[in-house]
């Protein structure tokens, strides 16, 4: 029998076409080792930062030189989950179609927009100028997540920059920031890897924008 009748149903209800395949030629497309067996085609998802601009976003990821496409997608699918308006990916990044970022955004991809290819110096003053509060997140920053939150830096609009994973953040893109801020590490882990930083870094913004002053209250 048709494996997923509710999907394809849903998928042909929506206007897609839908075409049943080999077992080898799904493996070939889906470029998984286990592949479920649907494998879907869209256009390309990304759009210009003039659209995020037009959002008046108070909640916004960069991703500056992230090369990981399975942290490239979490990200995504974290900043999604977080409420965030937008995603911004830099020059030099991972193409955000690559299959292993796709699935690792878990369909996030196709909820938010995503901006593309943006030199850093031309997106981190565009988002200021918008009223965000540039927030770079690194392990050696000077403010505390903690102390952020407990300032009210959290509680205004912010857009998170998160770097390469090996290298960080480049000293250029550091100059262009209100603040470099760390995320306390209390255990004996010398650090998070981008995903799950970037993760912390967007919920601590989420819930401190809708406490008692904050800009989504």
């Amino acid at each position: 029998g048709t494996r997923y009748p509710e999907i394809l149903s849903a998928a042909a209800a929506g206007g897609a076409r839908v075409v049943r395949a080999s077992d080898e030629v799904v493996a070939l497309l889906a470029e998984s080792v286990t592949p479920q067996g649907l494998v879907g085609v869209s256009r390309l998802v990304t759009g210009g930062l003039d659209d995020v601009i037009a959002l008046r976003p108070r909640l916004v990821s960069v991703l500056a030189q992230a090369r990981d496409p399975g942290n490239v997608g979490t990200v995504i699918r974290a900043s999604d989950a977080a409420g965030a308006e937008a995603v911004v990916v830099s020059k030099g990044s991972v193409d955000v179609h690559n299959g292993k970022c796709v699935r690792a955004s878990a369909g996030s991809l196709f909820h938010l927009p995503i901006t593309a290819d943006v030199p850093m110096t031309e997106a981190l003053p565009a988002l200021r100028a918008q009223g965000l509060t540039l927030l770079a997140a690194d392990g050696a920053g000077d403010v505390d997540l903690d102390a952020a939150t407990d300032t009210g830096l959290l509680s205004r609009p912010v857009a998170w920059v998160f770097g390469n994973e090996a290298r960080g953040l480049p000293e250029d893109v550091i100059g262009l920031v209100d603040e470099v801020v760390r995320v306390p590490l209390y255990g004996q882990a010398e650090s998070l890897n981008l995903a799950a930083a970037a993760a912390v870094c967007l919920y601590a913004t989420a819930h401190a924008q809708r406490q008692p002053g904050g800009c989504r209250r």
